[in-house]
């Protein structure tokens, strides 16, 4: 059963090439269930704490209750492409209400989203801009409905 999924992610967001590498996989995922995008953005003067635990808070209140929070954190659980479409294809079936992605801004994530989250995911080590992040779980998420879905997209290391 495919569940809402939500990519949420804190920063700015003006129309950009960003986006318009994140349309193409947004159209297909939306062919296989609903998709809801949501930037928070938060008008702040400070550049430290301050402004991410702002963050923290307005990344809470856009999120929809109850939801499946998934954090990305380069310090989560790192997944193979397989994995990860078995991981979201389980949660799908056993969860009820939507699968929340969560991405920090350039400060990173709030403590409090971290720890409200039911799993942290990671793309590795390295730490990526958000708009990567974003561009990244876009495709990663449309291979794992791709996959459990039977389309050729994937195609396993040889």
């Amino acid at each position: 059963m495919s569940r809402e999924l939500v990519i949420l992610w804190a920063g700015r967001h003006a129309r950009d090439e960003w986006d318009g590498m994140c349309d193409n996989y947004r159209r297909r995922i939306q062919k296989m269930v609903p998709l809801r995008e949501c930037a928070v953005r938060v008008r702040s003067r400070s550049e430290g704490p301050e402004r991410l635990q702002a963050e923290g808070k307005a990344i809470r209140e856009a999120l929809p209750d109850p939801c499946w929070i998934v954090a990305l954190d380069r310090k989560g659980k790192m997944r193979s492409s397989l994995e990860m479409a078995d991981w979201l294809g389980r949660l799908q079936e056993e969860w009820p209400h939507p699968i929340a992605f969560v991405i920090g801004s350039d400060l990173g994530l709030a403590d409090s989203v971290r720890k409200s989250a039911r799993e942290c995911l990671s793309f590795g080590p390295l730490t990526l801009p958000h708009e990567l992040a974003r561009l990244v779980l876009f495709e990663q998420v449309y291979r794992s409905l791709a996959i459990n879905a039977g389309i050729k997209y994937h195609r396993p290391a040889l």
